[in-house]
């Protein structure tokens, strides 16, 4: 929950499926001038998605670099796919039209491009988790439209369809029928996104684990830990949460090397709480925390932690992010759902499990990213930090517009000299306050606050009601809110005393 000009000439979707399929040899010339990227609206999205088995969708804005860059990409492998038995109909919303907006909307499309796999006339719908460049569009898409598991006939599909650097989910049963095989079937259905399944009759194909079982039976192919691990319950729900807590290594690497990065993402959009314990992979100290770090993971799986062993070079994103600094290296930090976050720097082998055992009794105070409280704050837009956060907006018992922004937000810097307007015009009236909060460098309270994008607004009367402002950035239209949403202080002293 980030996470997206029509170019086409086939409006109708069934006129492209009839071109696409048709018998009549197509010159170089004439094929090189088609477009084959379906363009979709407002006004014949429903019509065209309830007509097809399966169609992805790109919600893109014609303004964004990303989505300028995946267009030939896009539209080639809309037309390599588009001779694929059946054809695989790619389309595309521009998503930055008024027209579409409500569209984009409905979707949660938050970023650009978003890629959507739209399944069973629509009523499936999941994330297209896929490369950007044509071929591995292509090949992922082929993968996707068909069968949810492929089935093992032979050594040499197993070699070909169980590779050392992926997990896949292999079914082994006596035959391709009955409750359990179902199961996993429904279980292939909603993950094949995120994984590879396959299934078979015979074992002595697979390349490691006893050969002689006859299932049912699932094993899971890991690169990490344990390389293989089988389960046989397949009860729907057991077997879903078997698959995700499986495929998360027992401790997850974030370094550069490209073969991680599946697994920390997969790490990071997880539901459990996050330890990171961020160190010098380097450092002579290294295998000593390596070693200290598994034991507790160990201990601690399956009971709502997940841990994660990061380089410091390659961290320094979550650095930033954290608000955390080089000389607190070696350090470590848990992150909970809530977006509460606890610390404990410059800490030492020895101190990782004892340490770990008071977070998980509560012991631990929530660590608060705050940049320092400015020693002077005298300008009409007033500046907030974490540390003032209470005492500024909510305990002041005054109306207080604050800003979320980031310092490299070009629509940030738009609005600063408006923001500096409304707060001259109301520099003589004591019940009202302008403030800005850099989001990028101050921790905010996640269940108030909803910021996903800058600048955002948000407006808390002295009564303490708080709203998100959604209107104009227009210093007219501001202070009108202002006005309308206001309470006086004086007013709400007056009716506390009174009651």
């Amino acid at each position: 929950m980030a996470t997206r000009v029509s170019i086409c000439l086939f409006v109708l979707a069934f006129t492209f499926s009839i071109l696409a399929s048709s018998p009549v040899k197509i010159s170089a010339t004439e094929d090189e001038a088609k477009e084959f990227v379906l363009t979709l609206t407002h006004s014949n999205f429903s019509d065209i998605v309830s007509k097809h088995d399966f169609i992805v969708v790109e919600f893109y804005a014609p303004w964004c670099g990303h989505c300028k860059k995946l267009a030939p990409e896009y539209e080639k492998a809309a037309s390599i796919l588009s001779s694929h038995d059946p054809p695989v109909i790619l389309a595309k919303v521009d998503a930055n039209d008024e027209a579409n907006k409500e569209l984009a909307s409905e979707f949660d499309i938050r970023g650009f491009p978003t890629l959507k796999i739209f399944r069973n006339g629509g009523k499936s719908i999941v994330d297209f988790k896929g490369p950007r460049e044509a071929d591995g569009i292509v090949e992922y898409l082929k993968k996707q439209s068909g069968p949810a598991s492929a089935e093992i006939k032979s050594a040499e599909d197993a070699s070909s369809l169980i590779v050392d650097n992926k997990i896949v989910i292999v079914g082994v049963f006596p035959k391709f029928s009955g409750e359990e095989f179902e199961n996993f079937t429904a279980v292939a259905e909603k993950f094949r996104s995120d994984y590879d399944f396959v299934h078979t009759l015979d074992a002595k194909f697979l390349p490691r684990g006893e050969s002689s079982v006859t299932g049912p039976l699932v094993r899971l192919f890991k690169p990490f830990d344990e390389l293989f691990v089988d389960f046989q319950d397949f009860h729907v729900d057991a077997l879903e949460k078997f698959v995700e807590e499986s495929s998360v290594p027992i401790v997850t690497l974030f370094n550069k090397d490209p073969s991680n990065h599946p697994f920390v993402i997969k790490f990071f959009n997880g539901p459990n709480a996050k330890a990171m314990l961020f160190l010098d992979h380097n450092s002579e100290l290294f295998d000593a925390f390596k070693s200290k770090y598994h034991e507790v993971a160990e201990q601690y799986k399956g009971k709502g932690i997940n841990f994660l062993l990061g380089d410091l070079e390659a961290s320094q994103g979550a650095f930033q992010y954290f608000g955390l600094k080089d000389d607190q290296v070696p350090l470590i930090v848990i992150q909970t759902n809530d977006g509460q976050k606890y610390l404990k720097p410059n800490l030492e082998p020895d101190h990782i499990a004892p340490w770990v055992k008071e977070y998980q009794d509560g012991k631990v105070l929530p660590y608060k990213k705050s940049e320092p409280i400015p020693e002077v704050n005298n300008e009409p837009v007033k500046v907030v930090v974490a540390d003032t956060l209470q005492e500024i907006v909510f305990n002041s018992g005054k109306n207080v517009l604050l800003e979320f922004y980031a310092p490299w937000c070009g629509h940030c810097k738009k609005l600063a000299p408006i923001l500096d307007e409304v707060a001259i015009s109301f520099e003589n009236d004591a019940d009202v306050v302008i403030a800005k909060l850099d989001a990028t460098a101050n921790d905010i309270p996640n269940d108030t606050f909803d910021v996903k994008g800058y600048p955002t607004l948000y407006f808390k009367s002295a009564s303490g009601n708080v709203a998100q402002y959604e209107g104009d950035r227009s210093k007219e239209d501001i202070i009108e809110f202002i006005q309308k949403n206001r309470d006086k202080a004086a007013q709400q002293e007056g009716s506390k005393d009174e009651l």
